[in-house]
């Protein structure tokens, strides 16, 4: 086993470092939240709004609809997974831009 990976050593690094570069990129870019509202979104808040202001609802109804029934202890369990989350990317990112750019130094044998 050991002579298969130091024959195949640079291909299985540039591999595997692309795949995790790869990898870690598409589930960061696939897990970070829109910054922005799409045109439908936008038209349905609006409907809303002027739906609730015809019925003549106070914006103290809304609030109640809003208020979330989660405990502290949750809210903060979901923070603290969403950051351990966000580090396990950054590792990843970092680990196969290591093995990527190590690929390319070739020890020399004698």
């Amino acid at each position: 086993m050991k002579e298969v990976f130091l024959k195949h050593q640079t291909l299985i690094l540039r591999t595997l470092g692309t795949l995790m570069l790869v990898i870690s990129f598409v589930v960061y870019f696939w897990t970070t939240p829109q910054k922005a509202l799409s045109a439908n979104e936008k038209a349905f808040a609006n409907v809303a709004r002027m739906e609730a202001k015809v019925l003549g609802d106070n914006s103290s109804s809304i609030s109640k609809a809003k208020k979330s029934n989660e405990s502290p202890f949750m809210k903060k369990y979901k923070e603290t997974q969403a950051t351990q989350f966000r580090y396990l990317l950054i590792i990843l990112m970092i680990l196969g831009l290591v093995f990527f750019i190590y690929s390319f130094f070739r020890k020399k044998r004698f």
